[in-house]
């Protein structure tokens, strides 16, 4: 496939007035109108503040900033799930040598960045809402090819159509509203580009876990240090459960009702005893703290991207629910 040459990074706007943002005494940012952002630890924060809905993903990443990184684990289970998502021809175009401009919106510690970058065109700008920001620049610190922003998935600091490819997993579910966030990831794809996402969807599973049911309407209102320690109780009482029975199929499902805890002894077998921990406890925070949890089908997905005008929209149930992909036409 053919990728827009990207000589560097699309510059950064003002997301209340679009102004071009500029440098000041390098310990922040201000557009002409004078709306003026902060830059710490040389990362810009283009948010209206620090403190948001997002903490709790922070908080964990900050924790377990190498957890599901595939150098840290072993696997290939990001670069499967990236690269599934992607399609193999987006893949084998980012294999090239021509340079394309991609957005990966909402970063957390880099699972996917990590991925991302070992593709030879890609010039990555990661952006997360959290302080997730933090631990991802020490995982992958910045460079020609690699920037990072904390902003707002729905107030991004960016002219529109400036990215050969928008990337966002893991995250549109999490967002107030699905349907703003999509449309404001799908303003940032150019002619020709991609947009790939994906999306709870409706499962027996979400609707069974009793537990886990009662349990999230309280964590997700704690302060994201209370919600990782109370987290961190829940995994010692239950793992120890879960790795008795992680060699019997019934066992895991009979306990999965009544045990609140995300596992992978039976979907991902190749983790040690200590990373099935340490992956249980991360997404059961995860699971335990987002403060929103939104739900959708994959008709209504396909039917939002073509609303705004996308083609080529396809979807398929995997991973965490639905993933999906379309282009924006030339």
């Amino acid at each position: 496939m053919s990728l827009t040459t990207a000589q560097s990074f699309p510059p950064l706007v003002c997301p209340v007035d679009g102004e071009e943002l500029s440098s000041v005494s390098g310990h922040g940012m201000r557009c002409s109108a004078g709306h003026e952002y902060t830059v710490r630890l040389n990362i810009p924060r283009i948010v209206a503040s620090e403190s948001n809905y997002a903490d709790a993903f922070g908080e964990q990443w900050k924790q377990f900033r190498t957890t599901q990184l595939d150098s840290h684990s072993g696997i290939t289970i990001s670069r499967d799930r990236l690269h599934r998502c992607l399609g193999a021809d987006l893949v084998r175009g980012l294999q090239q040598k021509d340079k394309a401009n991609i957005l990966e919106a909402g970063c957390g510690a880099g699972r996917f960045t990590e991925i991302l970058l070992n593709l030879p065109a890609a010039i990555v700008t990661s952006t997360d809402l959290s302080s997730a920001v933090e631990p991802n620049q020490e995982n992958f610190p910045q460079s020609s090819r690699h920037r990072i922003i904390q902003c707002d998935i729905n107030a991004l600091p960016f002219s529109p159509q400036q990215y050969d490819v928008v990337v966002c997993l893991g995250v549109v579910q999490h967002t107030k509203s699905p349907e703003q966030s999509i449309a404001s990831l799908y303003a940032q794809v150019k002619p020709g580009g991609w947009l790939v996402i994906d999306h709870y969807t409706h499962m027996l599973s979400r609707y069974t876990k009793i537990t886990a049911n009662l349990l999230r309407p309280v964590l997700k209102r704690m302060p994201a240090d209370s919600g990782m320690r109370v987290t961190e109780k829940i995994t010692r009482l239950f793992f120890p459960l879960h790795r008795a029975t992680r060699h019997s199929r019934l066992g895991q499902i009979l306990l999965s009702r009544i045990s609140p805890l995300a596992t992978y002894y039976h979907t991902i077998p190749e983790l040690s005893d200590r990373q099935q921990y340490e992956w249980a406890l991360l997404d059961t925070h995860d699971g335990l703290t987002d403060y929103y949890k939104r739900l959708r089908t994959g008709p209504q997905l396909q039917k939002t991207l073509e609303g705004l005008g996308a083609e080529n929209v396809s979807w398929v149930k995997a991973g965490n629910g639905i993933e999906l992909r379309c282009r924006r036409p030339e």
